[in-house]
């Protein structure tokens, strides 16, 4: 005979449920029913304000016939590519020399994750000074004597992408440290050990054998920095606003100027689902893949 729950005991298996209805609440509203909002404006003839019709892809058409759009969906890749790239590695190179259990780890540790703490707009703003021809590098190595010295990326159309990549690489390294570095510490050390007996160098050994099995520490670094590269929005507008010209124009800031400054609505939220497609396909097969073995450790 099965004994009634008490109230008490209702009460206890409902509070989880009860504790996490708000929060999901917002989520539902504030995210999923706002993509679904954009979704629909994608679709329709919005302009300055929203319209509620249906003229099917005619925004995804307008969108990439677009040049604009080409020049930001093209910096996307130069800036992902690069960013991903140099990222990892600088990342990853400091996670191993991390892991020589060197001194003041500590110290070291905060003062490479410390820039992630930063906002991009602080981060943004700082690296325009900096690399400012009147007032950061060019100025002070000129200063020094070098008067032939030259470093205007930021004012060149052709090169001002990059000054981006070295603002975003300079923030995102301590991150993808950390995550690197957390992967070294969980391995055995007597993997280590055993490859040392059997005469292997502490180079190779990190080559052949550890790196392999930062698989997993690898494919979040790529997801993350990819999910960052995707969205990057204020690291932009704070240093270059898109230029010069529209020289670092990027999905995001093409999606906000469209929306708010071209008063092209259905323009900026087609845009918008481009973007959340591409994070999409990003996150979703990372998913998949990260409850697979799930099941699969079950």
């Amino acid at each position: 005979m099965t004994r009634k729950k008490s109230i008490s005991d209702r009460l206890a298996d409902w509070l989880p449920r009860l504790v996490m209805a708000p929060s999901l609440l917002v989520i539902l509203v504030g995210v999923y029913l706002f993509i679904a909002w954009t979704g629909w404006i994608s679709l329709s003839s919005s302009r300055m304000v929203p319209q509620y019709d249906f003229v099917g892809l005619e925004q995804y058409y307008r969108l990439w016939a677009t040049p604009r759009w080409h020049t930001a969906v093209a910096n996307l890749f130069i800036f992902s590519a690069l960013f991903l790239v140099v990222t990892i590695g600088v990342g990853l190179v400091m996670a191993i020399l991390l892991d020589q259990n060197i001194r003041a780890e500590g110290a070291l540790r905060a003062v490479y994750l410390y820039p992630m703490a930063l906002s991009f707009i602080v981060t943004g703003t700082a690296w325009k000074w900096i690399l400012n021809p009147d007032l950061g590098i060019q100025k002070v190595v000129n200063g020094l004597g070098w008067e032939s010295f030259v470093f205007n990326w930021i004012t060149q159309p052709k090169f001002a992408i990059y000054t981006i990549v070295i603002a975003a690489v300079w923030q995102s390294s301590g991150f993808a440290m950390a995550i690197f570095l957390a992967g070294l510490r969980g391995i055995d050390n007597s993997v280590i050990k055993a490859a040392q007996i059997e005469g292997a160098t502490l180079p190779r050994i990190y080559a052949s054998i550890i790196v392999p099995m930062l698989r997993p520490a690898f494919l979040s670094v790529i997801v993350l920095l990819s999910y960052i590269a995707i969205k990057n929005f204020d690291l932009v507008l704070a240093m270059t606003n898109g230029g010069p010209g529209n020289a670092t124009e990027v999905p995001s800031t093409f999606m906000f100027s469209a929306t708010f400054r071209r008063n092209q609505m259905g323009v900026g939220a087609a845009s918008a689902m481009m973007m959340l497609m591409t994070v999409a396909a990003i996150i979703i097969p990372y998913l998949y893949s990260e409850l697979k073995e799930g099941r699969h450790g079950q």
